[in-house]
């Protein structure tokens, strides 16, 4: 897969898993938050594929 499916798979599930995270912990949270955490799932993926790569280069 190339790199922007691979981005646009990623932007998806953690849209979808914000939305899950949000409603069953803050059932209350507005869309800015929820948009917050997707972000930051968003960024955790791929920081976390950095950190596993960087592992199993040395």
């Amino acid at each position: 897969m190339n790199k922007y499916l691979i981005l646009i798979v990623r932007a998806i599930f953690s849209c979808v898993f914000a939305v899950v995270i949000c409603r069953m912990f803050r059932p209350d949270a507005q869309v800015p938050f929820i948009g917050g955490l997707a972000l930051f799932l968003l960024g955790a993926s791929y920081g976390f594929e950095y950190f596993r790569k960087k592992k199993m280069r040395n």
